[in-house]
């Protein structure tokens, strides 16, 4: 097949069942690096995402060459469902006691910045304000951080989001207006302005 790039993720998914690898290939290259991100925003440590990043993926071949592949139009909800289930795996072998907290968080508001180019000192004020976005957010608890992560870094839906992380969509958006208010709480304890031009 030479227009692999044209089918669907469920035909890709088929053909790859059916033997074709390049199928597969395809696949690959259109999730690798969503998911790596994803997963390298999670755990924080590069060695620890590109293995989690590389079972993800094995998973996804096992258990699509096994035929069991039913997520109907929603591969990329489902490949990220492995990577989000392997790094909850990873903390609960790091950690005997895997708590994670929503309560005392630090973290400030911001969301989606759209970077106007009018000049230079503007640019620098836009980049200063995105690092401090990330510190905040980065100060979040895991669960939180990743809810901010999958809806305003890959731009998924609550539903999306609750169906991946396995919550309710309550429990998804509630984590999110916590991730707010904790940003907020600490933008103001540290006196962070963020401006975006």
């Amino acid at each position: 097949m030479e227009h692999l790039n044209q089918l669907t993720d469920d035909m890709l998914v088929a053909l790859y069942s059916k033997g074709n690898d390049k199928a597969f290939d395809e696949l690959l290259s259109r999730y690798q690096g969503k998911i790596f991100n994803y997963i390298l925003f999670i755990v924080r440590n590069q060695e620890l995402a590109e293995d989690i990043f590389q079972e993800t993926f094995v998973k996804a071949i096992v258990t699509m060459q096994q035929g069991r592949y039913t997520a109907d139009g929603k591969f990329g909800a489902w490949i990220t469902r492995i990577a989000h289930n392997l790094v909850i795996d990873s903390f609960r072998q790091e950690r005997s006691e895997n708590t994670i907290s929503n309560d005392e968080s630090e973290v400030d508001l911001l969301n989606d910045a759209d970077l106007c180019d009018d000049n230079v000192e503007m640019q620098m004020v836009n980049d200063q304000t995105l690092i401090d976005v990330r510190r905040l957010v980065d100060a979040l608890p895991d669960n939180q951080r990743e809810v901010v992560y999958m809806r305003y870094y890959q731009d998924l839906s609550f539903k999306e989001i609750a169906e991946i992380v396995g919550v309710s969509i309550n429990t998804a958006l509630g984590r999110m207006r916590y991730a707010l208010l904790n940003m907020r709480k600490i933008a103001e304890e540290k006196h962070i302005v963020l401006e975006m031009y």
